[in-house]
């Protein structure tokens, strides 16, 4: 199964579409309020230490943490009222999963009618922030669209948790949604994910090759992050100005990896594997005016090279993590269609 749609340029940008070119507008807007308030809040930070006489590197973790607690409480809110986005479902679940160093909050995703398979949803967020909130509609959405269980857990993040930490929780709540799915929804089993968690779902399915882990029947790959410091030509072509910069990836993949032989680790940079075959059925959105849009392009083509069925799909003129506005984008509920019903598809053994 192939779709390609190829980028039209690899070095001149590209016009982001209308609802696009509304949200960087509105992101700016945003930006310019959270410097003044940022401004404010390290003023109030510093004259706490200084009365405190903490040494600089207190006080610079002070100023760290305090950033990290914003920035996560910004980015974990949900872009859609989340009792709305529930309703067509017959029931979100919140529970507790096993994760490599204990147990994780979770939520299930139940739709209604016949429930065949089960996927295990990854959220992105650079390995640092994002959540239950932020992607609880992204999975109603896709619960409903794919007649599977959606399983979104909230799995340990960097700096606090650096690499490995992501990819073992994934392993383990893998394993339990494995078992959980051969009890009550057939047996079957997919994962999926955007970005950070695509990266994620790129390693679980690879480990599901090896043996590692249940072996998924299929990959959900949205805007993925797979070659790690590989600066492919989109990186370049997008590198400011279209919501996801260079600069921040750079800086989100320096909190998830701490040791230098860690950057070239197959578990971190899936699109490096050199034996592609015998992988699970896969579907890669790319969103055409992103840093990221090649490595999705090229994963496609390296898998497709190798003989794995795959369903390649760039959405023109979009954002990275046009998903989670679905709600103003309309791409964003086309590509959660198209991967409902590709899961859907692969669960009812069909390619």
């Amino acid at each position: 199964m192939s779709d390609f749609s190829v980028p039209s340029s690899a070095s001149r940008p590209l016009v982001p579409n209308l609802p696009s070119r509304l949200l960087l507008w509105g992101i700016r807007r945003q930006e310019q309020r959270k410097k003044k308030q940022a401004a404010r809040n390290a003023a109030t930070v510093n004259a706490k230490t200084n009365q405190q006489s903490q040494p600089l590197e207190q006080g610079m973790l002070a100023q760290q943490q305090h950033f990290l607690r914003v920035l996560r409480k910004a980015m974990d809110t949900p872009s859609f009222p989340q009792i709305l986005s529930a309703l067509p479902l017959r029931r979100v679940v919140r529970l507790r999963v096993p994760g490599a160093a204990g147990p994780l909050d979770a939520r299930l995703y139940i739709p209604r009618g016949h429930v065949r398979g089960a996927v295990l949803y990854l959220h992105g967020g650079g390995f640092v922030h994002c959540g239950l909130n932020s992607h609880h509609g992204i999975c109603c959405r896709l619960a409903r669209a794919s007649g599977a269980a959606v399983l979104l857990p909230d799995y340990r993040l960097a700096p606090e948790h650096p690499f490995p930490a992501a990819v073992e929780d994934g392993h383990a709540v893998l394993r339990w949604l494995a078992r959980a799915s051969a009890r009550y929804w057939g047996g079957q089993v997919a994962v999926a994910g955007d970005s950070a968690g695509g990266n994620l779902a790129a390693v679980l399915a690879q480990a599901g090759r090896a043996g590692q882990c249940p072996n998924p029947v299929l990959q959900l790959l949205y805007y993925p992050s797979l070659y790690g410091r590989n600066a492919l030509p989109s990186q370049q072509t997008y590198a400011e100005g279209y919501f996801l910069s260079r600069r921040s990836m750079e800086w989100y993949a320096a909190q998830y990896i701490r040791r230098d032989e860690d950057w070239t680790h197959p578990r971190f940079v899936p699109g490096l594997a050199t034996d592609l075959h015998g992988l699970a059925q896969a579907v890669i959105v790319t969103a055409e005016c992103d840093p990221m849009r090649d490595e999705g392009h090229a994963y496609a083509q390296a898998l497709k090279r190798a003989g794995v069925p795959v369903l390649y799909r760039c959405y023109r003129g979009t954002l990275h993590a046009f998903l989670n506005f679905y709600a103003l984008m309309p791409h964003g509920k086309a590509a959660l269609r198209l991967g409902g019903r590709a899961l859907r598809k692969a669960f009812a053994g069909r390619v």
